[in-house]
Formats: structure tokens, sequence, C-alpha cells
């Protein structure tokens, strides 16, 4: 599992990069300040998770079991869920895609939980 998420963190990483540079470049002129900021705050949780992707491939090796694995899931759909919506909400404007936003959020919250658990357990 370590090799996935690395490359799963990897992979979002650069694809983070990438978001940030299209809103920054791209989004600019065409978006609200309101729903430029929105995209932005996307791509902040976007990279930090993926960051936090690249954590869990070494945990996975220094605590093997479910939790690091888990971790992993929960970020992963953080990214999907909070930063997606996002993304989709600043793009289009559709006001009830941030009804996701918040399942997303309690993944990442979710995900750090598990993650600190596992390594306070040594398990």
């Amino acid at each position: 599992m370590d090799r996935v998420f690395f490359f799963l963190g990897a992979v979002l990483a650069g694809m983070g990069v990438a978001a940030g540079a299209f809103g920054a470049h791209g989004l600019r002129e065409r978006l609200t300040p309101e729903l430029l900021g929105v995209f932005e705050v996307g791509v902040r949780y976007h990279l930090i998770h993926a960051l936090a992707l690249l954590a869990v491939a070494w945990a996975t090796t220094r605590w093997p079991g479910p939790g690091p694995i888990a971790a992993g899931w929960l970020f992963l759909a953080g990214i999907l869920l909070f930063s997606g919506s996002l993304y989709g909400l600043s793009l289009s404007g559709v006001r009830a895609l941030a009804a996701v936003t918040p399942v997303g959020g309690v993944a990442f919250i979710v995900g750090w939980l598990v993650l600190g658990w596992t390594v306070w357990q040594g398990q």
C-alpha cells in the first residue's frame, strides 16, 4: 500500500499545482473574487492532503495495519469530495455542490484522527 499512496500523493500533488496555476492564470479574469477564493481553498486543501498521502505511504511501512490505510483512503475521499465540490462550485456556480463540501471535510478530520490514533497506539 505504500507505493499506492505514494503514487496517489505524487500524482495529486502535481494535479494540485496545475489546478493552482489554472486558478491563478486562467480563472482570475473569469471568476468573481468570491468564487476565485473558493477555488483557491479547494487547491490549498488538495495540496495539503496530497502531501498527507505521502506521509501515509511512509506510515504504512512504519505502522503496518489498517490505520494508515484507512487514513489514506479518507484523505483521498476528502480531496475528491471537499476540493472537488469547491472546484465544481467555483467553475459552475452551482451552489448545491456546497452541500458535499462538509462530507469531504469530515473525511479529512477523521483521516487525521485515525492516523494520529494509529501512531499513538503503535499499530
